[in-house]
């Protein structure tokens, strides 16, 4: 992705803007699909609703970490403050489970008991306008993200864009109820509870790779350019944890043993000057300088 001509400064502050402003929106739509799904029964909107407050807890996630991304390592934090965004985004998943759980025995209990749902001119009123506003964040967001050249504000247009596919199956769903197949509301239902659902799990694996120091760059590539560092023999032991933007390496490098001190830590430097180069999501990189195994 190209870099943006725009100063650190103010694109954070564009990039929170633009989350804030998507928030909001969000914000309105899911009250709106949740209130207007308990006032008449509906399920289908209701879970939707639901789904769309999804969206706005991974706004929420996106704040919290540009506002602790900022913070700089301190002394009970030297490694940074990046892993507290991690934390959010698992309290997110938490959340999610529960409102699945919710939605689902909702859902079950409308197969077991019948009845049917209020479905007015007033019902499709309402989903047509909250999509038209999905469809308006989405586009906005993906404006913004390719002007700011930001992958959170595009990861993020993409999470809501899901939004319009399940907005879709709703809007199906109640065109059937409207026909005489009231079923047709917990099964639409259901099938928002699995996008819920998988929207949790990719949440929450994410949050145990990094949690859990997780590789997140190939030991193989690292090797590979840092034996085309010259004089140096090879390296082993090499370690990457973080995120994909935000990582910390650490590895040991061979040298010949009789190399003089200050040129070996001249190497050092060339060895992560090169590594950063290529990967600049690399924070840190910590290189132990060692002479080769006997047996090589």
């Amino acid at each position: 992705m190209p870099q943006s001509s725009i100063q650190p400064s103010e694109r954070y502050s564009e990039v929170r803007t633009v989350l804030i402003r998507v928030l909001a929106l969000n914000l309105f739509v899911a009250l709106v699909k949740i209130v207007f799904g308990h006032a008449t029964g509906t399920i289908s909107i209701l879970s939707d609703g639901y789904h769309s407050l999804t969206d706005a807890a991974s706004n929420v996630a996106a704040l919290v970490g540009l506002w602790v991304a900022r913070k700089p390592p301190d002394k009970n934090h030297p490694y940074g403050h990046r892993k507290f965004e991690t934390l959010s985004a698992a309290v997110i998943a938490l959340f999610l489970a529960l409102i699945v759980m919710e939605i689902a025995q909702t859902a079950f209990d409308r197969f077991r008991s019948g009845g049917a749902p209020q479905v007015t001119a007033l019902s499709f009123a309402v989903m047509l306008v909250t999509l038209g506003v999905n469809i308006a964040v989405v586009r906005y967001e993906r404006r913004a993200g390719r002007r700011l050249v930001s992958e959170l504000l595009l990861a993020d247009a993409r999470h809501t864009q899901s939004d319009i596919l399940t907005s879709c199956t709703v809007i199906a769903a109640l065109a059937a109820v409207a026909l005489g197949f009231p079923l047709l509301d917990p099964a639409a239902a259901l099938i928002v509870v699995g996008f819920i659902g998988y929207a949790g799990f990719d949440i929450a694996r994410d949050a145990a790779k990094i949690l859990s120091d997780q590789i997140v760059i190939s030991e193989d590539d690292i090797q590979a350019i840092v034996l085309s560092v010259p004089h140096v023999l090879g390296c082993h032991h090499i370690r990457s944890r973080g995120t994909p933007d935000h990582a910390f390496l650490d590895l040991h490098v061979w040298m010949d043993g009789a190399m003089p001190l200050n040129d070996a830590h001249s190497v050092s430097h060339a060895v992560k000057d090169r590594l950063m180069e290529h990967y600049p999501q690399i924070v840190d990189a910590i290189i132990h300088i060692e002479p080769p195994p006997k047996s090589r």
